[in-house]
C-alpha cells in the first residue's frame, strides 16, 4: 500500500544507505592497507580481518534479535553507529598490534550488525511505500563507487569517523519499520523455520560461495599492492566493481522476477568461478580491474536474488534475525574461515594456488545451488511470499 508524502521517508533511507558504504570501503579494502602501514605481517593482517567476522557472529545475533523482539531497528542503528565513533577514535591513536587487535574486536562489535540492520529497514521502507528494495539498495553501490575513489586518494582512519559519525546524524531521520503481520518473535517458530531443509541447504550453498569470495576481497588490495599498484589505482578497481553491479540491479528489479532463484545463484556461482580463474592468471593491475567488472554478474546477481530467496523463505516476524543470520553465513562465518586459514594460504602458496582454490569452492556453490533446484520444492510452510517488491 503506497502511502502519501512517502518521499522524504524513502530519501532518507537512500542517503543512510549511500554513507554507509562508505565505511563498508575502509574495513573491506583499505583497513588491511592501514595495518600494513603499521608494519603488520600478511599473517597478522589476517588475524585482524578474520577475529571481525568472529565477533559478528555474536553481534549480528544480538543486536538482530534485539531488534526483532524490541520491534525497533533506528534505536539499535544510533547505538552501533555511537559505538563505532568511539573505537574509532581510539584506533586513530593506536599501533600495537596487540592494542589494535583489541579495539578493532570492540569496532566489528558495533560494525557488522549494521547492513543486515539496514537491509530491514530498506525492505520495510520499500513495502511502506509501495517500491522496489532495489532502488534503495543501489544507493549502496553507488555510495561504495564514490567512497573506493575518494578514499583512493585520501586513504586514513579518521574518515572512518568522519563517515560513522555522519552515519549516526542520518540513523537520527530514519523511521522504524512497521510489521505487516503484528505477530512478535517466539524462538519456537525461528527454529521451526531454520530446520527446513531448503533454508539449510541455501545457507550451505551460500557459505561455498562466501568462502571465495571473502577470500579475494580480504586480499585484492595487498594483490594489487604486490603487483605495484598504486592507492589510486586500488580505489579505481574497487569504482569498477561498483560502478558493474549498478546496471545489474536495475535489470534484476524490471526483469528479475521472471526467473527462479536458484538457477540465477548457480549462474551467478558459475560466473564467480570463471572471475577467480582469471585472477589467477592475471600479472598487471589493469588486468586486475578489468576482472574486477565481473562483479556484475556475480555479486550482481547473487545479492538482489539471494535477498529476495530469503524473504520468501523467512516470514516476516524473523526478518532481522533471518537477514543476520545470512550475513552470519556470507560475511561472519566465510570471513573467520578465509582470513584464518587465508592469510597463511596466500603467504604459503602465493596468489595463482589461492585463486584456483577460490575458483573451485566456487563451483561447488554452483552444483549445489543447481541440485536444489533440480530437486523441487522450494516452498516452506509459514513463510512469507510476497516478494514481488524485494
Amino acid at each position: 500500500m503506497k502511502l502519501e508524502q512517502s518521499t522524504p521517508d524513502v530519501n532518507w533511507q537512500r542517503a543512510f544507505t549511500f554513507t554507509i558504504y562508505g565505511t563498508s570501503v575502509l574495513v573491506a579494502s583499505y583497513f588491511q592497507l592501514y595495518f600494513s602501514h603499521l608494519g603488520f605481517s600478511s599473517s597478522q593482517v589476517g588475524y585482524l580481518y578474520a577475529v571481525g567476522p568472529f565477533i559478528s557472529i555474536f553481534s549480528n545475533m544480538f543486536w538482530s534479535m534485539a531488534s526483532d523482539r524490541y520491534r525497533t531497528t533506528k534505536k539499535m542503528m544510533l547505538l552501533l553507529f555511537a559505538g563505532q565513533l568511539g573505537m574509532g577514535l581510539l584506533l586513530s591513536a593506536t599501533s600495537s598490534f596487540y592494542a589494535v587487535f583489541a579495539l578493532i574486536t570492540v569496532f566489528y562489535f558495533f560494525y557488522y550488525p549494521v547492513f543486515p540492520l539496514s537491509d530491514t529497514m530498506s525492505i520495510q521502507t520499500a513495502q511502506r511505500h509501495g517500491k522496489n528494495f532495489i532502488v534503495i539498495r543501489v544507493f549502496g553501490s553507488i555510495g561504495y563507487a564514490f567512497f573506493a575513489l575518494s578514499i583512493g586518494y585520501v586513504l586514513g582512519l579518521l574518515l572512518a569517523i568522519i563517515i560513522a559519525g555522519a552515519c549516526l546524524l542520518l540513523a537520527t531521520r530514519l523511521r522504524d519499520g512497521v510489521k505487516t503481520n503484528g505477530q512478535k518473535m517466539e524462538w519456537r517458530g525461528l527454529w521451526n523455520v531454520l530446520r527446513q531443509k531448503e533454508v539449510l541447504w541455501f545457507f550451505a550453498g551460500v557459505f561455498c560461495l562466501a568462502l571465495p569470495y571473502r577470500m579475494n576481497e580480504a586480499f585484492l588490495t595487498l594483490t594489487l599492492k604486490s603487483m605495484g599498484a598504486s592507492e589510486g589505482l586500488i580505489g579505481w578497481s574497487l569504482l569498477a566493481a561498483a560502478l558493474s553491479e549498478i546496471p545489474v540491479f536495475f535489470l534484476l528489479s524490471r526483469f528479475g522476477e521472471r526467473f527462479k532463484e536458484l538457477p540465477l545463484l548457480a549462474l551467478a556461482a558459475l560466473m564467480f568461478a570463471l572471475r577467480f580463474f582469471l585472477m589467477s592468471i592475471a600479472d598487471h593491475p589493469g588486468t586486475v580491474i578489468a576482472v574486477q567488472t565481473l562483479h556484475s554478474v556475480t555479486f550482481g546477481i547473487y545479492y538482489v536474488t539471494a535477498v529476495r530467496y530469503i524473504t520468501r523463505i523467512i516470514p516476516d516476524e524473523f526478518r532481522a534475525t533471518g537477514l543476520a543470520l545470512f550475513t552470519i553465513v556470507w560475511s561472519s562465518a566465510a570471513g573467520l574461515v578465509s582470513g584464518t586459514f587465508g592469510g597463511v594460504l596466500y603467504e604459503q602458496t602465493g596468489r595463482t594456488t589461492f585463486y584456483f582454490i577460490a575458483a573451485g569452492l566456487a563451483l561447488v556453490a554452483c552444483a549445489g545451488f543447481l541440485a536444489r533446484h533440480l530437486l523441487g520444492n522450494t516452498k516452506v510452510p509459514g513463510a512469507s511470499m510476497d516478494s514481488r517488491k524485494m
